[in-house]
């Protein structure tokens, strides 16, 4: 759950805000921290929540055994794709290193022409602001191209990350196109 209260505040206002919207929630299945937060705020103002999880964890307890859907798959990779596959959106809460390797991907996939999907972050109590200063850091060294740099949606807010999501027109670029410059 991290250190604050408002991480837990946060990610159950975006589950109801979610929910409100009819907007389903694809997740990682779990039953514990800001996700099992977000499921369960969803879930009890009637949202749709598909959780995806691989055995590993499901084998050792950490399933959310009352989501509209949960699908066991044998990898972490696997649980990826499948949850990429059935989103419109990629929104990270704060977290640790699996939700950044997970926010990097998804990222990257949408550089590399995978996907044309919005991608977020919910800065809650500035979680992000050190990731993001680096990130411009990263552009400024030339590293890192700005059209992709702004690919990166960061709010504070739910309902203001909700709204930016929505409004994001990620630019589709073909596999490896312009890449050798980068």
């Amino acid at each position: 759950m991290g250190t604050r209260p408002e991480y837990r505040a946060a990610a159950a206002a975006l589950g109801v805000l979610l929910a409100q919207e009819g907007i389903g929630l694809v997740y990682g299945g779990g039953s514990v921290g800001l996700m099992g937060t977000i499921a369960n705020a969803a879930l009890a103002k009637g949202g749709e929540v598909i959780g995806i999880i691989p055995e590993a964890l499901y084998d050792v307890g950490v399933g959310h055994d009352g989501l509209s859907e949960l699908r066991v798959v044998p990898s972490m990779h696997e649980r990826k794709a499948a949850m990429a596959e059935l989103s419109s959106a990629f929104i990270a809460l704060p977290g640790g290193i699996g939700t950044f390797e997970e926010l990097f991907e998804a990222w990257t996939w949408s550089q590399l022409g995978v996907h044309a999907k919005p991608i977020a972050a919910l800065n809650i109590c500035g979680f992000y602001d050190r990731l993001t200063d680096f990130l411009d850091h990263v552009t400024t060294q030339e590293f890192l191209k700005p059209v992709h740099r702004n690919e990166l949606i960061v709010e504070s807010d739910p309902k203001k990350l909700l709204a930016a999501v929505r409004a994001a027109e990620v630019p589709y670029v073909p596999k490896w196109h312009g890449l050798e410059k980068a």
